[in-house]
């Protein structure tokens, strides 16, 4: 009884003090202050309102422009285009025949290891099938980059395909950019996730917000992944596996101190002293390049590109790249390195082809091709190919009958007359 009698107590009160607010509210609606100031708020919400989104607008302007700033150069590094590109060294001698060298798609054919010809309505354009010899071939290459740099003391990786676009971004690429090379999915089912054209993006995401032990330093890294690039201008390299949409690529990425400023070309020097020896391995001619301001892209200070010689195609062709980023990269992902005393240090970071597999399997192709249309393999490749000649495989090639059209009266069967 007495909880009840103090709620119907409480309940009158709350009568009262409502009947109060609203006299107030009745009597502040006469004021011309009270008006005014009302207005005033609304005014105030309004202009505050548009200009959070002109911020925001502001803002993602800003952040769109400063991902177009790229890295400092190095002094060192030829001004122009690329063909300002300074040739650092030569290696090897061009391959010499008594006959006419054929290309690689000629040869591929012949022994049954490449096909490119009708296939737009399977899997489009740029795309390939390798077979036989030449997928023994990619696997081969392959096995071969990945042992001898764990000889070396590199870590073995496996990377996502599918990154988000921020990844991208800190690796200096703009995967909305127009024009871009980089695949997106379709973003009503999968928001913000792109597919990686080299393995770097991959493994620069493992490193993203992280700190590295001093102790550890330089990080030797290296992935092999399926690289998906768009290749938007059509006009260039359009039949063969020179420039396709998708390839295996073993990747070299290192994550190196920045106390003196020379770690990172230190090891940019080491790695390319690794593609040296790997093509060198491989019985190929090529040539060093210190590329020019133009070719550097956003992020790297400097960048050497390996271009092997290729018969067929009778010039040399780009087979490796590498790159020093300097801190470009970690300052843009977060990838740190923890000094003795416990403090952080932005660290640096290199990265460099170690076999880009369907260019190395035109350079090896072409240049060690013979005159009965066979290819000899190069001494190093011979244990993981477990072959010392590709010859024609001694099944028949597949015979190509058209597609399946709907218009086609149906065939004959074994019975019919």
């Amino acid at each position: 009884q007495a909880v009840r009698t103090e709620i119907s107590k409480l309940e009158k009160e709350k009568l009262r003090i409502s009947e109060t607010v609203r006299t107030l509210v009745l009597f502040l609606l006469q004021l011309p202050e009270y008006t005014q100031a009302l207005q005033k708020g609304r005014d105030v919400r309004n202009r505050l309102n548009q200009l959070y989104l002109r911020d925001a607008e502001l803002d993602q302007e800003h952040y769109s422009q400063a991902l177009r700033l790229p890295n400092n150069t190095h002094p060192d590094v030829p001004v122009g285009d690329e063909s300002q590109a300074r040739v650092v060294e030569l290696v090897g001698r061009k391959a010499e025949f008594d006959f006419k060298p054929r290309g690689h798609v000629e040869l591929g054919e012949a022994l049954g290891l490449i096909r490119q010809r009708h296939l737009s309505h399977v899997s489009g354009h740029r795309s390939y099938y390798l077979r036989g010899a030449g997928a023994k071939l990619q696997i081969a290459l392959q096995n071969f980059a990945l042992d001898t740099l764990q000889r070396r003391g590199f870590v073995p990786m496996v990377v996502p395909d599918m990154l988000k676009a921020v990844v991208f971004e800190g690796c200096g690429m703009q995967p909305n950019a127009h024009l871009s090379q980089v695949y997106s999915l379709d973003p009503a089912r999968f928001p913000d996730l792109n597919l990686a054209g080299t393995g770097e993006v991959g493994v620069a995401g493992y490193f993203m917000d992280h700190a590295v032990n001093w102790k550890d330093l330089p990080v030797r890294t290296v992935c092999s992944s399926t690289c998906y690039r768009a290749e938007t201008d059509t006009g260039r390299e359009a039949w063969g596996l020179y420039r396709v949409h998708h390839f295996n690529k073993v990747e070299m990425f290192g994550v190196t101190a920045n106390e003196t400023g020379q770690e990172s070309s230190q090891l940019l020097e080491e790695y390319v002293s690794l593609q040296k020896e790997m093509f060198s391995a491989l019985e190929l001619h090529y040539r060093v390049l210190d590329m020019p301001t133009e070719e550097l892209g956003l992020p790297a200070y400097r960048k050497y590109d390996i271009e092997a010689w290729m018969p067929g195609r009778n010039s040399y062709g780009e087979v490796s790249s590498a790159s020093n980023c300097t801190d470009y990269q970690s300052r843009r992902l977060n990838i740190l390195y923890e000094r003795e005393d416990g403090s952080l240090q932005y660290a640096h970071t290199v990265n460099a082809t170690a076999c880009a597999i369907p260019r190395m399997i035109i350079s090896i192709l072409e240049t060690h091709q013979t005159k009965d249309r066979t290819v000899r393999v190069p001494q190093a490749l011979q244990p993981y190919l477990g072959l010392e000649v590709i010859e024609r495989p001694k099944y028949a090639p597949l015979k190509y009958i058209g597609p399946n059209q709907h218009s086609r009266p149906p065939r004959p069967g074994p019975n019919a007359r």
